[in-house]
């Protein structure tokens, strides 16, 4: 069987939640960095990840690198698409844009219990020209 990472960023990138779900337990939680609020169970996760794939309807995920045990996981990510549908309350720009982040879970019986989800969120607002280019 496929690591649960690999399993992980291949659902992600699916765009399809009835995959996505299978990985995660049904009590779920986590903390987005792009979230107001806690993720709290399936229902929020579709919530989320409903949210990230309307704003990017072309979102794909690259491993970066990752590290896994019997009961944690950490995973390093840069995430590509095109900007078609509002994020953070920025409405579509059509820009494209590059994100690195990264993800720690805890893992029982095989599933995702929690979650941290950590990304470049002022190097989203660079992408999206709301924020100066560093490199000028």
């Amino acid at each position: 069987m496929q690591p649960i990472v690999n399993r992980l960023v291949e659902a992600w990138n699916s765009h399809d939640f009835s995959q996505l779900a299978q990985l995660y337990s049904a009590d779920c939680e986590g903390i987005d960095v792009g979230q107001s609020g806690m993720l709290r169970g399936i229902d929020g996760l579709h919530q989320i990840f409903a949210n990230y794939w309307a704003a990017f309807p072309d979102l794909h995920f690259d491993l970066e690198a990752s590290m896994e045990g019997p009961d944690a996981m950490a995973l390093f990510w840069r995430a590509t698409g095109t900007h078609r549908g509002s994020i953070l309350h920025i409405p579509a720009t059509g820009r494209s844009v590059h994100i690195l982040g990264s993800a720690h879970h805890i893992l029982a019986e095989g599933k995702i219990v929690r979650s941290i989800y950590i990304w470049d969120t002022a190097g989203l607002l660079r992408n999206l020209g709301l924020l100066p280019d560093l490199s000028a």
